[in-house]
């Protein structure tokens, strides 16, 4: 039996807008920009929910309700699930639609799309917990398989989900790791002896991807009994086929015209007329199938460009001096008890805003510059530098006040230990035990739990 795994990233960052130098101080609404440019995320929230989201879900829905064998997973960013609730409500009701089905299965993320675990494995295991607790309020589930940021992985990675109870983790099945091995196949994470590897075959993911709608290409146009013929020709050598790819492939980067709905439409009914051919969630696979053998990752491994590493986002100097300073404000941020400043931090954290940085030339250069609604990789940075400013302002300022606040609280401890000095502890010391001795000692007992239940109480306020 071979089986299919087919997963959709669903994921929109809030995009900062033309922030100026001139804004730091008197400007703290970064992501709100009005223009009718692709920094507006209303506009691209409804722009992309028309071309993919609605369209999409309205063929998933058809084949999950047509097709009793078709299944597939999701995985959402907490910022896009925040979006859709703000500009697109119906978007997020057809999601969960789908997903109460039975046969949708949604993945664990982090909630900001960030790249946490590589720089603060605390501030991502807070992204962790934020996005579980999202993903239960709107679908009613618990993730069990985990699906980093751009598909990013490690070897610590994946024991850091083994210990945390995950069963299996998505990663990029790459040759450089895999060497003579098929993606095809659950591998193992060295360290590890419950969590399973599900690897992307990247060369037919990409074919629907990146390459379906590019008249150069060989196979182009590509016919779903073409693609059918493909996978099905691995049986007898693979046990899953894991189609990964991002979800708003379908009718965003591959428009409608281009016919990749149709391909959509006709694929699940074409690839089960094998009756030794179905379709499985990332968790049935992983119930299903045993680890071949060990996959070791020692170094970051995600799903970007050519080089397949953090350089998308990490690959020159602006990108790491942004990186750098967006971490280094960890603790003074988390300092502030200021929800909504570090809501603005984690919002800044989002991958996205690095990856508009990247200054890579040929085809990896073109794919930056698709995705990014900048005029050049510099003034992604100047626009994320002066929001950071701004936001470093906003830290300092909330620290002062913070600092006042328990300065303050602290006198007015001081002020009310001062009064129990002078009327609650001389009572109770003044009590003069009567009985036997027995009850003279629990008597006195209690004068002394009243002195301490009321520096308790004390201790409760602050």
């Amino acid at each position: 039996m071979l089986s299919v795994c087919p997963y959709f990233h669903v994921h929109q960052p809030y995009r900062i807008k033309q922030y100026r130098v001139f804004d730091i101080g008197n400007d703290n609404e970064y992501f709100n920009d009005g223009s009718e440019t692709d920094l507006n995320n209303r506009r691209i929230v409804e722009k992309v929910a028309n071309k993919s989201y609605r369209p999409t879900n309205a063929i998933l829905q058809e084949l999950l309700d047509t097709h009793p064998d078709f299944k597939f997973a999701l995985s959402f960013s907490g910022t896009v699930l925040d979006q859709f609730e703000a500009y697109a409500p119906d978007v997020l009701e057809s999601f969960q639609k789908l997903v109460s089905s039975g046969r949708v299965e949604i993945l664990a993320d982090t909630y900001h799309h960030s790249l946490a675990f590589f720089y603060s494995v605390p501030e991502f295991e807070r992204q962790v917990l934020q996005h579980k607790k999202r993903v239960k309020q709107l679908f009613g589930v618990t993730p069990k398989v985990f699906r980093n940021t751009e598909l990013s992985y490690r070897n610590d990675l994946a024991k850091w989900c083994e210990d945390n109870g995950y069963i299996g983790i998505m990663a990029e099945g790459w040759e450089k790791y895999l060497g003579w091995r098929s993606p095809n196949f659950l591998y193992q994470p060295p360290g590890c002896s419950k969590i399973k590897v599900l690897l992307k075959n990247y060369k037919l993911s990409d074919d629907v991807a990146f390459r379906f709608s590019n008249q150069g290409w060989a196979s182009w146009p590509l016919s779903a009994e073409t693609y059918t013929d493909w996978i099905h020709s691995h049986h007898g050598g693979a046990e899953t086929i894991n189609l990964f790819m991002d979800y708003e492939t379908f009718g965003e980067h591959q428009w409608e015209d281009t016919g990749i709905f149709n391909f959509l439409r006709a694929l699940p009914h074409m690839l089960t007329s094998r009756s030794d051919t179905t379709f499985k969630t990332p968790s049935e696979t992983v119930a299903s199938y045993n680890s071949v053998g060990e996959i070791d990752v020692p170094d970051i491994l995600t799903w970007a460009d050519t080089d397949r590493d953090l350089t998308a986002w990490t690959g020159n100097d602006i990108q790491r001096d942004a990186i750098k300073a967006i971490y280094g404000m960890e603790e003074k941020v988390l300092a502030t008890k200021d929800k909504s400043l570090i809501e603005t931090w984690r919002k800044l954290q989002t991958s996205d805003h690095f990856y508009y940085m990247c200054t890579k030339w040929s085809e990896d250069g073109d794919v930056h510059a698709y995705f990014s609604p900048y005029k050049s990789p510099y003034d992604a940075y100047i626009a994320f530098m002066n929001a950071l400013s701004d936001l470093q302002l906003r830290v300092s300022h909330a620290l002062v006040k913070e600092e006042e606040r328990a300065k303050k609280q602290a006198e007015k401890i001081k002020q009310k230990l001062v009064v129990l000095e002078e009327t609650e502890l001389p009572r109770a010391e003044k009590i003069e035990p009567q009985g036997t001795l027995g009850e003279r000692v629990k008597e006195w007992g209690r004068g002394l739990w009243k002195r301490f239940s009321s520096l308790i109480v004390l201790v409760k306020e602050k």
